[in-house]
This record gives structure tokens, sequence and C-alpha cells, in this order.
């Protein structure tokens, strides 16, 4: 029997594979991190540091020589760390096809077990959808399920225990605005996805009470209906995005303000509030 729920598929038919799909991920947040923390080495022990010459690795570098050294580990950390997405991705790209040709072969299989008055019925361009478009998406879907997620969510806690550890005060300015996004941002979606409901609810009545004279006079203003509501959510959507892109861009405000406060009261180096920034601009996706 094939499963009722499309999650159950998804881990019957790719376990070994989500599994190594979370081995790579888990593999690429140690080199996020030392990304991270490279620009303030950088800035504090090569561009403004003192004591030259610098023992790295065992070899001994006067200044400039540093400053190459360490720009050429961030390069080599840029190739890394974009080599991961990479691989990642054209991997997800691989199971993604797999699975979906799975799919079609066992919707094919059942297909074949129709009975016969069932073909009579249904014409192939009924059928043929199915197992081609109708299921494209969800080839997609089978390889973001789970390492999509692991892969934000660990890149967020990656980010934001980096910030926590330049400075408690800069982590708390990251997620501050936190609560107000998770509690306001889906109470928004929930209300456009509702008026949505309403509208197919309130079209499905109009259809089975009103006679077809009527629907043919009543159509302009139906369409009207229409229109203003999907007007309303496209402007109650784009309000989402703004709202959602305005609190997240307040993060650099409060990293200025505290972050240049605790550099004035020699609490902070300079390097580590260039590299909570840099950090912070990467928080943004995940």
């Amino acid at each position: 029997t094939m499963e009722h729920s499309l999650f159950r598929y998804i881990v019957r038919h790719s376990l070994r594979q989500q599994i190594v799909l979370l081995i790579m991920t888990v593999a690429s947040f140690p080199f996020l991190y030392i990304f991270l923390d490279l620009p303030k080495i950088i800035l504090n022990e090569a561009i403004q540091g003192k004591d030259f010459p610098k023992t790295f690795f065992g070899f001994n570098f006067d200044q400039m020589e540093y400053l190459i050294v360490l720009c050429g580990i961030f390069l080599l950390l840029v190739i890394v760390n974009q080599a991961f997405k990479y691989i990642i991705n054209v991997y997800k790209g691989l199971l993604g096809e797999r699975m979906l040709r799975r799919l079609r072969y066992d919707l094919f299989m059942r297909v074949l077990r129709f009975p016969l008055p069932h073909f009579r019925r249904t014409s192939a361009g009924e059928t043929i959808p199915m197992i081609t478009s109708e299921v494209e998406p969800l080839g997609g879907y089978v390889a973001e399920a789970i390492a999509t997620p692991a892969y934000q969510g660990g890149t967020l806690l990656t980010i934001l225990a980096f910030l926590f550890i330049q400075d408690p005060l800069m982590g708390l300015a990251a997620v501050s605005l936190y609560p107000i996004q998770i509690y306001l941002i889906p109470k928004l979606q929930r209300k456009v996805n509702n008026r949505i409901g309403e509208t197919i609810g309130g079209i499905q009545e109009i259809r089975s009470n009103d006679t077809a004279a009527y629907e043919l006079a009543d159509f302009s203003d139906r369409m009207n209906g229409v229109f203003k509501v999907r007007y309303e959510i496209y402007i109650r959507k784009f309000f989402i995005k703004f709202l959602n892109n305005f609190i997240s861009q307040l993060g650099p405000f409060f990293f200025f303000a505290i972050g240049g406060w605790l550099v004035i009261r020699g609490e902070l180096s300079v390097g580590a509030l260039v590299a909570v920034l840099s950090a912070y601009k990467e928080l943004y996706a995940p």
C-alpha cells in the first residue's frame, strides 16, 4: 500500500539520502562560524595589530604577510562555504528527481489497477496531468522537507551563537525583535489565508444557489467583488513583507547604537562590531 502521508513516503524511500544531506549540512556550520569570525581577526590583529612578527601555524609573518595570509584564508572559506551550498543543492535536486521518478512509477502502477469502467468514464487528459505536471512540485518538496529546515535552522543558530559570543548585548539586539515577528507576521498571514478561504466558500454558495440567468446578470458585480478581495489580499500581503523587512532592518540600528556605545567604552573592538554587522547580514535569509 502507498503511504497516506507524504512525509512518511519521504522517510520510507529516502531516509538514507536525507541523513547524508543532514551530515553535509552539519559539516558546513563550523566553516560558517570561522568565516563569520575571520573579519574581526583581520581588522583587529592584522590591520590594527601590534607586536609583529606574529606566529601562525609555526611560521612568522610581518604585518603585510599576515594580512595576505588571513585574506587568503577568508577567500578559501568563501569557496568552501559556496561549495557546501553547491553540493547540497545538487544532491537535493538529485534526491528530488529520484523521488519524483518513484512517485510517478507508483502512481502509474495504481492507474493500471483501475477497474475497466473507470477508464470509460475518465479521459487520458485527466489522468496524464496527475502523473506528470501535478506531482512536479512534490519533487522539490521531497528535497527540501528535511534538509532545508535543518540547514536554515542550523545557520540561524550558528549566527546567533556567534553574535552572543562576541557580546551578549549584541546577541540580545539581534533577537530582540524576533518575538514581535513571531507573533505578528503569522497572525497577519492567517488573515490573508482566511480571506482567501472565505472568498472560495462564498463563490461555491453563489454557484449552488443562483440560476444561470442571475449569474450572467450578476457577473459584473461579482467580478468587482473578487477584484476588491484580491486587491485587499495584495495590500495585506505586501504590508506583511514591508513590516517584516522593516523589523529586520532595525537590527543594524541597534548594532550601531549599542555596538558604538560599547566600542567607545572600550568593551568591544571595532573588528568585533564589523564582524557582528557582517554576520547579521547573513541572518536574514534563514
